[in-house]
């Protein structure tokens, strides 16, 4: 597995593993309810690394890269059961960042 993947080649990852099931996607609700839940989890794995909140032995290990790509794997589900491409969707609010927010904050030397 690469690093290197497109969003549209995540995207067809994800398809084609949710394919190989008859039940297919979720809907969008419990898709919701389980991102949810994986937010959480990356939560609580952010306040124990760099909170005050440090982890209990009995916890399970986890890490904040395996949380980030749980919430990623929900996000894409959520894009293909309604037909979001979401590279579009990142230029679209990139675009929109890069107007509403031009003169929001302090640019560093020389970037315009």
């Amino acid at each position: 597995m690469s690093g290197d993947k497109t969003m549209k080649q995540l995207q067809l990852d994800v398809d084609r593993y949710i394919g190989q099931y008859k039940e297919g996607y979720f809907q969008p609700m419990e898709m919701m309810a389980r991102m949810t839940e994986e937010l959480g989890e990356l939560s609580r794995e952010v306040m124990h690394q760099y909170g005050p909140k440090k982890k209990k032995s009995s916890e399970a290990e986890n890490s904040i890269e395996e949380e980030m790509g749980d919430v990623l794997f929900v996000l894409i589900c959520m894009a293909n059961s309604m037909d979001i491409d979401l590279a579009h969707a990142h230029d679209r609010v990139m675009e929109k960042f890069a107007s509403r927010d031009k003169d929001r904050w302090t640019r560093k030397d020389g970037d315009k």
